[in-house]
């Protein structure tokens, strides 16, 4: 029973365990805050570091310039046949294997002829080409675009063009002393 009438009416006093147990609950709710702002911001650098390795890897910039073209050849009513070596330089940040090469102009016929090649970021590597040329009509003083078909490190091919200027070059001098 309660008597309403009673005057000494004090407010009711926590207990020290209430007031124990909700500084807990609170200092837990801040911990649990400030671990998840942690965590997340670890998790954010990461995805941003991991973002930006990828898009170093899918950088692809190579140079290539003709070397020897009189690694064996023949002629043929006016049409010589090749075979020569393309520097290929890896001037991109990671590393990339090229696949092959190809171009393909009015006179001239280029692809490769061996298994890919590992260019490491600033390496330089040779691949094997063989080479035909028509000897009416292939030297003419405009570059040649190669194709190079590129494997990056994210494990994607892509198509890379590169202008070679054949006129001049050592595969130029060796297939007019064969035309």
């Amino acid at each position: 029973m309660i008597d309403l009438d009673d005057q000494d009416q004090r407010p009711a006093r926590p207990d020290a365990d209430s007031v124990t147990a909700g500084r807990k609950v609170a200092l837990g709710l801040v911990a649990a805050f400030v671990a998840g702002v942690v965590l997340g911001g670890v998790g954010i650098s990461q995805l941003r570091d991991a973002r930006a390795q990828r898009e170093r890897n899918a950088v692809v910039a190579l140079v290539a310039v003709p070397r020897s073209g009189n690694l064996g050849g023949s002629s043929v009513q006016g049409s010589v046949q090749l075979s020569g070596l393309l520097m290929v330089v890896n001037t991109g940040p990671a590393p990339v294997t090229v696949r092959g090469v190809t171009a393909e102009r009015p006179g001239v016929v280029l692809r490769s002829i061996e298994d890919s090649r590992l260019l490491p970021a600033g390496g330089t590597g040779q691949v094997v080409v063989e080479l035909r040329f028509d000897c009416r009509t292939a030297f003419q003083p405009d570059p040649l675009s190669l194709r190079l078909s590129v494997e990056t490190g994210d494990a994607r091919t892509r198509e890379v063009s590169y202008p070679v200027t054949l006129f001049g070059s050592e595969w130029h001098r060796d297939a007019m002393t064969m035309c």
